[in-house]
């Protein structure tokens, strides 16, 4: 196993907020990600690459060693099962929340409502604990439209502001999960590389533990 250590970034906002962050604990890359096309990125660490990707492939990608780091929603994480990770270190960034949503004064009653959503196995798990059952309608993006469009009574979904909730109509109802960005390390790399990774993990936590302090 190489010594290099790579660190999966989900594209989107967590990169956004996650680059400042690695550049409190020290960890910048050579380029500027945000204008290149490149998705493996040299750093000023000779043994420390940084790997763009789909927020839904960083736990695939750690796991299974091909990153020995990553940074993960908590909705991906919960979605999609985190076998095979550690997880030592919430960020503190991105934070959100993942709820059930309505149209503002929807009364459901007793009928077992249409759930749209594209967290099938949280919102399957969320409600079977409640033991309510509901049909879960898997989409991609909008999710707003669907009550809208008679499609579902309900969808789970981020909400961030809440501001596109109420363009739309729509209220937030139940909190299912906070939400945060996390640092999670593969079980092997954890094993094989824990004098290489340690320090990364040390750095983060004193950069999180810093922001924190300074807010």
């Amino acid at each position: 196993m190489t010594t290099t250590l790579t660190i999966a970034l989900s594209k989107g906002r967590i990169l956004k907020e996650t680059l400042p962050l690695l550049a409190d604990a020290d960890i910048r890359p050579s380029v500027d990600i945000t204008n290149s096309r490149k998705l493996l990125f040299e750093t000023n660490h000779p043994h420390i690459q940084l790997l763009v990707i789909r927020a839904t492939d960083v736990p695939t990608y750690v796991a299974h060693g091909a990153a020995d780091i990553g940074v993960a929603g908590k909705d991906v994480l919960l979605e999609h099962g985190s076998a095979g990770l550690y997880e030592p270190l919430d960020l503190n960034i991105c934070r959100c929340r993942l709820m059930t949503c309505a149209m503002v004064g929807a009364r459901l009653g007793n009928q077992r409502p249409r759930v749209a959503t594209k967290f099938v196995n949280i919102t399957r798990r969320y409600f079977s604990k409640q033991s309510r059952q509901v049909d879960i309608i898997k989409l991609y993006g909008a999710m707003e439209l669907a009550p809208i469009m008679g499609l579902a009574d309900q969808i789970v979904d981020i909400v961030d502001t809440g501001n596109t909730l109420r363009a739309n109509g729509m209220e937030p109802l139940e909190t299912i999960a906070n939400i945060s960005a996390r640092m999670v390390v593969g079980g092997t790399a954890m094993k094989l590389k824990h004098a290489r990774i340690q320090p990364v993990m040390d750095s983060l936590t004193a950069a999180v533990s810093q922001r924190q302090h300074n807010n």
